[in-house]
């Protein structure tokens, strides 16, 4: 009796054990790609360089791709390429929160460029423009939508609208951000606050590979430039919404830069990195287990063992029983 008794609490710190791991990694959310290190070297498509500090790629910062699919012309096939967009989080730590809690949200999958302007932006981000059956047919509000949760402007020195930057769409309030977002098809400091009387417009990451498809997707045929040639310029072009569906066919975090190869090469970062203990620590993690799951685990075999011994199983000769605004952007600094 004393072994079943003892068996049995075994089982109840076995079932224990087991559920501490998957409630530790639950509290990190979608998090998991913030271990995925991405090479900088692998980045050979992006904007014109400006003497920026946006120019470098810094250690730890989020990494978002974007599948998109677009006609470059009319007559063309439809095109699919990748954008990638690495986040200034030192500089816009609120705005580019707001971007990754989006991405993972899955807001902005399957949704398209809601308007497009050759020469200065494509704006993309409205989760209420997705197609209604057949494009262009959509919902209403499609340019107008976001989630309902605003952020303040957040302005940094570092940060302007250099080649490829990407920046939050607002309305006339500066502190009107949602979800919607433009990326600068060409250097378009029109729009930073020094130069304008409306407080300006935030940046917070910049084009890192995947330009040559913003720019084409900036040349696709818009209800305000049909033609979708670049020596045609239509001065009044202010909300183009592109004659073919230029689709966002997912936006999705996808590891921080590694311009270190720290990630890459499997380092870990903190005191006892060296320890055999916390290499045991981190082998378990992989599997889902917490270093004090792995040590509460090797109780439970000590107990199984120790019990087995002093108490033998029963034998049947016992009889026992078997036991879940309008966001748009003013070219003109005047207006």
């Amino acid at each position: 009796m004393k072994g079943r008794v003892a068996c049995l609490l075994i089982l109840n710190l076995l079932c224990m054990t087991m559920t501490i791991a998957p409630m530790a990694s639950a509290e990190t959310g979608n998090s998991g790609w913030r271990t995925v290190g991405i090479d900088p070297t692998m980045w050979t498509d992006g904007p014109e360089p400006e003497d920026t500090p946006m120019q470098l790629t810094y250690q730890g910062n989020a990494i978002v791709e974007l599948e998109v699919s677009y006609v470059p012309a009319h007559f063309n096939s439809r095109a699919y390429g990748v954008i990638v967009i690495e986040l200034f989080e030192q500089w816009a730590p609120i705005t580019t929160e707001n971007m990754v809690k989006n991405v993972e949200n899955g807001i902005y999958d399957g949704i398209f460029f809601h308007r497009v302007i050759d020469d200065f932006v494509v704006q993309g981000g409205d989760p209420t423009c997705s197609k209604i059956g057949a494009y262009p047919l959509t919902s209403p509000q499609c340019g107008s939508g976001g989630t309902g949760e605003t952020i303040p402007l957040e302005i940094d020195p570092n940060l302007s609208h250099v080649d490829g930057a990407i920046g939050m769409a607002r309305s006339q309030d500066p502190d009107s951000a949602d979800a919607q977002w433009y990326i600068a098809e060409t250097e378009a400091h029109n729009l930073d606050p020094e130069n304008r009387d409306d407080e300006g417009y935030a940046t917070f990451g910049i084009v890192r590979n995947g330009m040559s498809h913003v720019r084409a997707i900036a040349l696709t045929p818009t209800s305000d430039d049909p033609t979708g040639e670049e020596i045609v310029q239509n001065p009044a072009s202010s909300a183009g919404r592109p004659t073919y569906e230029a689709e966002i066919i997912s936006v999705r975090m996808i590891g921080v830069s590694d311009p270190d190869g720290t990630l890459r090469s499997g380092e870990v970062v903190n005191e006892d990195s060296t320890t055999w203990f916390s290499s045991l620590s981190g082998a378990f993690g992989v599997i889902g287990l917490s270093l004090g799951s792995f040590l509460a685990l090797g109780g439970v075999c000590f107990a199984v063992f120790y019990v087995a011994r002093i108490d033998p199983p029963l034998g049947i000769e016992q009889d026992e029983p078997k036991p879940t605004f309008d966001a748009v952007l003013l070219d003109d600094p005047g207006a």
